[in-house]
C-alpha cells in the first residue's frame, strides 16, 4: 500500500529530530571540551577562521595560497585529534555523527551522474533507512525494533538446549542443533549480499524458531537491509486483499513483499489452510525466488506436514530453495524463562 502524505510528512519529521538530536548531543560535547580543555577552542575558531578564507582565496582563484592554508588546516585538525586522544578521548569525539552515516540523517542519498565529460547531473534516491522506515509504517512494524534489542545474538542462550537429548536422525543433541543453526545463520548474514539464500525453521512451539529469525533480522537491519516481518496470518489477509480487491494499494503492497531484502513469515500453518493460503504461498516464495530475494519461514509444522499442507509443487520449491534447520529441546525455552524468572 502506498504511503499517505501524513505518513510521509510524520517520517520526514522523525529525522529532523534525529539531525537536532545529534547536533545537541555535539553541542554538549564541544562545551564540556571546551571547559575541560580550553585549547580546543583555539583550535576550532582557528578552524573555522581558515574555512571562511578558503572560501575568499577560492573566489579569487589564489590556488598557492589556497594550498597553503588547506595544508594549515590539515596540520590544524590532526592537532586536534591528538589533544583529545592525550586527553583519554577518541580522535573523532567531536565529530557530528548520524545515526545513518549513508544519508546523514537526511533520508536521501544523491548521486552524481556524468551524461557526458562537461555536465553533472545530481540524482537523489531513497535511502536504505528511508525506505525501511516506509515499510515499518506501511505495515505496523515500528515495534520491530524493541522486539530486537531483546531478540538478538548478543542474548541467544544455549543452556536452553540439552547436551544429553539427541536428535535420532542426525544423532546431534539439543545443544549441538542449536550451535549448526547459529552457525547456518551467519552463513547466511555473511553471504547475504552475494548469493540469496532462504531458511525454513522448524520444530514444536517453543524451541527458538522465531528468537533465531529475530537475530538474523537484526544483522540484516543494521547492515542497511529492508525487512518485513509477517505473522503467516497477517501476509495471507494481506494478499487475500490484494487478490479480491484488486485496487492500487494492493498492487503496491504486493511489489513490497516481492522487493524487500528479507521476508519473514513466521508461524506458518497458523492460518487457515486451503486452496487460496497453497496457491498464494506458492506465488510468493516462487516469486520472490525468481526475483532472487531471500526469505525466512518458521512453522510448528513438521516437513511432512508441509508436504500434506501445502502443493506439490510449493514444497518442492521450498525443498530444493531452502536450508532446513530443525530445532528441539526438552522444554519449551518460554516456560523455562518464566520458571527461571520465578525461582530468583
Amino acid at each position: 500500500m502506498p504511503l499517505k502524505n501524513e505518513q510521509y510528512n510524520q517520517i520526514l519529521r522523525e529525522y529532523d529530530k534525529r539531525q537536532l538530536e545529534n547536533h545537541r548531543i555535539l553541542r554538549e560535547k564541544q562545551d564540556a571540551m571546551y571547559q575541560a580543555i580550553p585549547a580546543l577552542r583555539e583550535l576550532d575558531n582557528e578552524i573555522a577562521s581558515n574555512a571562511t578564507k578558503t572560501i575568499k582565496l577560492s573566489l579569487l582563484g589564489d590556488e598557492d595560497a589556497l594550498e597553503r592554508l588547506r595544508a594549515a588546516n590539515q596540520e590544524l585538525s590532526e592537532n586536534k585529534k591528538a589533544l583529545l586522544m592525550a586527553h583519554g578521548y577518541p580522535e573523532d569525539y567531536l565529530t557530528l555523527h548520524y545515526t545513518c552515516p549513508d544519508c546523514k540523517d537526511t533520508g536521501y542519498i544523491t548521486d552524481e551522474v556524468w551524461p557526458d565529460e562537461d555536465h553533472i547531473l545530481l540524482s537523489k534516491n531513497k535511502c536504505h533507512c528511508f525506505k525501511q522506515a516506509i515499510i515499518n509504517t506501511v505495515y505496523a512494524q515500528s515495534n520491530i525494533r524493541q522486539i530486537l534489542r531483546i531478540e538478538n545474538f548478543d542474548n541467544f542462550r544455549y543452556d536452553f538446549y540439552s547436551k544429553e537429548e539427541k536428535n535420532p536422525l542426525t544423532g546431534l543433541s539439543s545443544y549441538e542443533t542449536a550451535q549448526k543453526a547459529v552457525r547456518e545463520c551467519h552463513y547466511f548474514i555473511d553471504d547475504f549480499d552475494h548469493k540469496p539464500k532462504n531458511l525454513l525453521f522448524y520444530g514444536k512451539t517453543g524451541v527458538g524458531k522465531t528468537f533465531l529469525t529475530n537475530c538474523v533480522a537484526k544483522e540484516l537491519l543494521d547492515h542497511g537491509y529492508s525487512v518485513i516481518y509477517f505473522t503467516a496470518f497477517q501476509l495471507f489477509d494481506i494478499l487475500s486483499k490484494g487478490v479480491f480487491e484488486k485496487d492500487s494499494d494492493a498492487i503496491a503492497t504486493h511489489q513490497n513483499i516481492f522487493d524487500c531484502d528479507l521476508l519473514v513469515i513466521d508461524d506458518l500453518g497458523t492460518e487457515l489452510i486451503n486452496s487460496f493460503t497453497s496457491s498464494q504461498l506458492f506465488l510468493c516464495v516462487n516469486e520472490r525466488l525468481i526475483r532472487q530475494k531471500s526469505t525466512i519461514i518458521s512453522t510448528n509444522l513438521s516437513v511432512e506436514r508441509i508436504k500434506e499442507s501445502y502443493s506439490e509443487r510449493t514444497f518442492s520449491r521450498i525443498l530444493d530453495s531452502y536450508t532446513f534447520i530443525n530445532l528441539f529441546t526438552e522444554e519449551d525455552i518460554r516456560k523455562q524463562k518464566r520458571t527461571r524468572i520465578i525461582s530468583r
